[in-house]
């Protein structure tokens, strides 16, 4: 069972520990990205291990209105991507993906490349914080390229092509360093990125584009260099799991007191979401095909927190995570230095019984650029607290899915309204729900 669009709200009966067995498929922060690479290629790719997602479906539809031939391949979860007859879409068909993902922005560089020109829609996602698409248009025109504002979007040419130029990103952003890679790689010349994102994500990208015939080398100082080559084949890959998933469900089973394994949970890519994991009294066990995560009995312990880019402590680990500090004991510190808005969705949690108290200064670790711009980017947990069943409405993905724990931890009943934006990043996560046990259901429909 799949939920669709018109599936908004779920009633969920909370105070049953979560157990059972669920599996991560490939991560949302790659999968989409390396959809968007194959258009590249002057042959047919190969994707393994990808979830369905709603990116992943926004991407799809962009890349056929590009003429890009999308089909499923011989195991499951796994596309065929053909780029050979790339052509430019109708203005209106990409309009209607206008505010659906912010993905379409990385299709810049890659129909530059193929085309000579693209037109791309206004941008949606989670409202969490500033994410500027102009940085991204900035370093276009570094490459080369001519920017032009028209009804529902943005043009672009390339009059003379795209060169290589050297960049310093202000701060190691993820969007910004996958924007570079993917036009770079058949830019003119050599492309030096310093201050990049390092995260596995961008590796795993790295990786398929040098499968493609890209040449990149990554410094240990962040540092990344690309030589641009005229053309790119195809690829096959095999997509890294979602970590960001598998550290969700590693929550869920410490604030419902469950015991959860991950299929498909790696630990590499997880170590510093562990060390955390077993600093607040959870614990876990790994073998070769995932992670089991679970509540040893006991209290949970306070501990101080400073989200940060990879390797530090991911920013998408946050907000699950809180749901289960608040049935630690004692106080537990947040701050938050990667999104000046993530925070926000800690009102409703106190609406349940939590006690969150957010404050503009930078608490409990070093100053962020955060610090003197009147955000509320730190929070204080005092637990632990009973929390109650309460009407909810999901603010973003990760909040989103942070609400579902908090409702399913609670006594009594919720209403959690716009269930629908966790299938942007979430694989069949009401399937996943029941078969755990969780108590939930759509108004007038049975589940299970």
């Amino acid at each position: 069972m799949t939920v669709n669009g018109s599936d908004d709200v779920l009633l969920v009966h909370g105070g049953t520990p979560l157990e059972g067995e669920i599996r991560v498929r490939g991560a949302k922060n790659l999968v989409p990205k390396a959809m968007v690479a194959a258009l590249l290629g002057s042959a047919p790719s190969r994707l393994r291990n990808v979830p369905d997602i709603r990116d992943v479906r926004v991407v799809r539809g962009l890349l056929q209105l590009h003429g890009v031939t999308v089909r499923p391949g011989e195991e499951p979860g796994e596309l065929v991507l053909d780029p050979t007859h790339v052509e430019s879409a109708n203005v209106a068909d990409i309009d209607a993906h206008a505010g659906s993902s912010r993905i379409p922005i990385l299709f810049c560089g890659p129909l530059l490349h193929r085309l000579g020109h693209a037109f791309i829609p206004g941008l949606g996602g989670c409202d969490i914080g500033g994410r500027p698409i102009d940085f991204h248009f900035d370093v276009l025109r570094q490459f080369g390229a001519t920017i032009e504002k028209r009804e529902g979007g943005q043009y672009l040419e390339a009059p003379k092509g795209l060169r290589g130029t050297k960049i310093r990103l202000p701060y190691p952003s993820v969007g910004a360093t996958e924007q570079v890679l993917l036009t770079a790689v058949m830019a003119e010349g050599v492309t030096e990125l310093s201050n990049a994102a390092v995260e596995p994500e961008i590796e795993d990208l790295i990786c398929v584009l040098q499968k493609m015939g890209a040449i990149i080398a990554m410094d240990t100082d962040r540092t990344i260099r690309i030589t641009g080559v005229e053309s790119l084949g195809g690829y096959t890959h095999r997509a890294l799991s979602d970590r960001l998933e598998a550290a969700s469900w590693a929550s869920a089973a410490l604030a419902t007191e469950g015991n959860i394994y991950v299929r498909g949970a790696q630990q590499r890519s997880m170590m510093t979401f562990l060390n955390t994991y077993r600093k607040v009294g959870g614990a876990f066990e790994i073998d070769d095909e995932g992670i089991r995560f679970w509540h040893p009995g006991g209290q949970l312990k306070s501990i101080a927190l400073e989200t940060d880019v990879h390797p530090g402590f991911q920013t998408d680990w946050q907000q699950p995570l809180v749901v289960a500090l608040t049935q630690a004991t004692g106080l537990s510190i947040i701050h938050e230095t990667v999104y000046e808005s993530r925070l926000g969705f800690t009102s409703a949690l106190n609406q349940m019984g939590a006690h969150i108290q957010l404050y503009r200064e930078c608490l409990g670790g070093s100053d962020c650029r955060f610090g003197q711009r009147n955000f509320l980017h730190s929070a204080v947990v005092s637990g632990p607290t009973r929390l109650q069943g309460a009407d909810l409405v999901i603010p973003d993905l990760r909040g989103g899915f942070s609400y579902l724990i908090a409702a399913l931890a609670a006594q009594g009943t919720s209403r959690v309204h716009g269930i629908d934006l966790i299938n942007r990043g979430y694989e069949n996560f009401m399937d996943k729900l029941v078969e755990l046990g969780a108590k939930v259901e759509l108004p007038g429909k049975a589940l299970g």
